[in-house]
């Protein structure tokens, strides 16, 4: 392979003696263990957020009984391991209800800490995966000393432990640190094997990649950042030689061999995380819905690609039902980004997170390190390709997959920018002594932002952004509100001696709210639409009011958001950047009539009258909504009043048409059905 000149890349330990060298090891041990101990702390001080259920459950089960049908949106390799620790526990499990597969993780994963220790099982598994957090960390340290040197290592090492984002995802039991640790392994570990080859670490290549794959189907991406950054390999050497001498396409052709055998090792590092086993379910249980009926979800050419995988079995079912669900999710979610609601997911999406949720050191540094690279056209250099290209090539996909759901999806993108912007400002310190100083004093910056959000990092926004309080009205979901607030809210209306309180809680249909000491009514939950009860036209406060709920991204903006009032109002208290308290008396007609006609919605038939006077009130209270004046005239037509029901039917199609009538539309087809179903209907 290609050599670098000596000189290029400084010794990692050129200015240590031989007395000294235990220095290094020693200063990067303790910096991790200042890591492990503030995701420890994070770990206790926050309740189950989201997605970690589900994940717990499907992790446990998968170990218990080989069961990889639970949930397989997400490959096994980091719920198998922060589940490692359950095993030994004496758990009382419901088993899976065989109905849809993810519905039943969801379920599992809150009867599972429901019904037993939920603060043990949750620290347990959380830190269990932090393991991999930790791994990262090493590794990025590694990675800037042995292309920069141990001075950009330690750089790069401060930059991820005092990171917030990593902080606030890195001891959750999620995919995405793990997914990140595993490509940082895959990158490092060829660049390792381009400069010097050997069979051992090709090997440690297709380890690595194979374990970046079975960690979230993100991770498949390796294998597109591998092959760039040998295509780049082979543009070096090729630019030294006549493409007609004989041995020119020496390289090139043990590179292309060298990928190949990547692949392949990575591949049987993914089936061995499924058992070596097609099937997704154990025992001969089928998968609800079928893999045909989940294709129908996307686009044609994919559907044809996955269903040959699955007729010739080259890739685990469950996987294959996971890759059709990363891509149609996407299509489902409403996208939050600077106070504005869309549709759909925006392109510019990931980098205004960025802008928001990177530090305000860490954003000077990436500035000083693009300049460096122009400046001294550094970009040439194979370390800043080896970073430069997989941030690349992830931020890229992420922008064009559609996808507004936290920061937490471009954290390999972060991985690999601390190492770049560590590394090429260590070398500005190279140039010039006097840089050592301007990148203390960022990096203190850093560590002090970082620092002053503590243990609430999920809601991490700069000071140019407003900080921490004000995240929530420029982001939504695992930006600010991830439903893991539960432990904060307890202790808040403890400290107030509150013991009637409403709360509209955003993973109430993950977890319960009054399982974790929290006194309050259930406000409905606009996700799962779970509420104990019809809420009354005025409620009196404190009202509890998750950000997510009151971002209005779940319905639609304006009139269509039941919690719009609540925007307008300045609120109490800021609970960890992601539960907004409100005191006093409240009219919500809106809330009301959404509960009413989650209630409604099995007695039209069932009890016509009831219905009838219902749905009237319900209009009156919610004119806006176009379901509003459809349940309105299914109760018409239910008691006869067909051409009354029919201008009922017309109204709500005016209103779906006119009233944010892109956050109605699902609406039309209902509605057109129901008049073109009329006597007289007409549209």
């Amino acid at each position: 392979m290609i050599s670098e000149n000596a000189s290029s890349v400084p010794a990692p330990h050129a200015a240590l003696t031989s007395r000294t060298r235990w220095v290094v090891p020693a200063a990067v041990t303790l910096l991790l263990a200042v890591l492990y101990a503030q995701l420890a702390l994070t770990a206790l001080g926050h309740s189950m957020s989201v997605d970690e259920g589900n994940h717990i459950y499907s992790g446990y089960m998968s170990w218990t009984r080989f069961d990889f049908g639970l949930n397989p949106e997400h490959p096994p390799l980091v719920k198998l391991l922060a589940t490692l620790p359950l095993l030994n526990m004496p758990l009382k499990v419901t088993p899976p209800g065989n109905t849809f597969y993810k519905l039943d993780a969801y379920e599992g994963g809150r009867q599972l800490l429901l019904d037993n220790d939920k603060e043990k099982i949750l620290f347990r598994a959380r830190m269990s995966a932090a393991v991999l957090t930790v791994l990262l960390a090493l590794l990025i340290f590694l990675t800037a000393q042995e292309m920069f040197g141990t001075g950009a290592g330690f750089l790069a090492l401060t930059l991820a432990i005092f990171d917030p984002n990593l902080l606030a995802h890195g001891a959750l039991v999620t995919t995405d640190v793990g997914v990140s640790c595993f490509l940082v392994a895959s990158i490092y570990a060829f660049y390792r094997y381009v400069k010097a080859p050997s069979p051992f670490r090709l090997a440690l290549v297709g380890l690595a990649a194979g374990l970046a794959w079975a960690s979230k189907h993100s991770g498949i991406l390796v294998f597109l950042m591998l092959g760039v950054l040998a295509l780049t390999e082979c543009v070096r050497w090729l630019a030294g030689r006549r493409i007609t001498e004989r041995r020119a396409w020496k390289e090139p052709v043990k590179l292309a061999g060298a990928f190949a055998g990547i692949v392949l090792i990575a591949a049987f590092v993914l089936w061995a995380f499924y058992g070596f086993r097609y099937q997704a379910r154990a025992s001969g249980s089928e998968m609800h819905p079928a893999l045909t009926e989940m294709l129908k979800q996307i686009g044609p050419g994919e559907a044809r690609v996955v269903s040959t995988l699955a007729d010739w079995k080259l890739l685990p079912q469950s996987y294959l039902f996971g890759a059709v669900d990363v891509s149609s999710v996407a299509e489902y979610y409403h996208c939050f980004i600077l106070g504005n609601i869309y549709t759909h997911g925006v392109w510019f999406y990931f980098p205004v997170v960025m802008l928001i949720k990177c530090t305000e050191g860490l954003l000077a540094l990436m500035l000083l390190a693009l300049v460096a690279v122009v400046v001294n056209r550094l970009w040439v250099r194979r370390e800043l390709l080896f970073l430069a290209v997989p941030a690349a090539i992830y931020l890229a996909i992420a922008m064009n997959a559609h996808l507004c759901t936290g920061v937490r999806h471009i954290m390999p993108v972060y991985a690999f920018l601390w190492p770049l912007a560590g590394g090429v400002a260590w070398t500005l310190v190279g140039k010039r002594r006097q840089w050592a100083y301007v990148l203390v004093a960022l990096a203190a910056l850093h560590i002090v932002s970082s620092l002053a959000t503590f243990p609430s990092h999920i809601a991490y926004a700069n000071s140019l952004w407003g900080g921490p309080d004000n995240t929530h009205r420029l982001l939504t979901d695992s930006n600010a509100d991830w439903g893991q607030q539960l432990v904060a809210v307890k202790r808040y209306l403890q400290a107030r001696k509150v013991e009637h309180c409403w709360f509209a809680y955003i993973a109430e249909g993950e977890t319960a709210a009054n399982a974790w000491g929290v006194p309050c009514k259930s406000l409905p939950n606009l996700d799962f639409m779970i509420t104990a009860e019809v809420v009354p036209e005025v409620i009196d406060g404190p009202v509890l009011i998750s950000a997510d709920e009151l971002s209005g991204y779940l319905t639609g903006p304006g009139p269509l958001n039941p919690y719009g009032d609540f925007q307008k109002l300045r609120p109490s208290a800021n609970i960890e950047g992601g539960v907004l308290v409100y005191d006093g008396q409240f009219s919500v007609p809106r809330l009301s009539a959404l509960t009413r006609r989650f209630r409604l919605r099995d007695q039209i038939t069932k009890d016509p009258q009831f219905a009838l006077t219902e749905s009237r009130a319900i209009v009156a209270l919610d004119p806006e909504n176009a379901e509003s004046w459809l349940m309105l005239g299914q109760a018409l037509k239910a008691n006869g009043q067909k051409a009354e029901a029919l201008n009922a039917f017309q109204k709500a199609l005016a209103v779906a048409e006119s009233v944010q009538p892109a956050f109605q539309a699902g609406q039309i087809p209902l509605i057109r059905q129901e008049i073109d179903g009329s006597p007289t209907g007409t549209h």
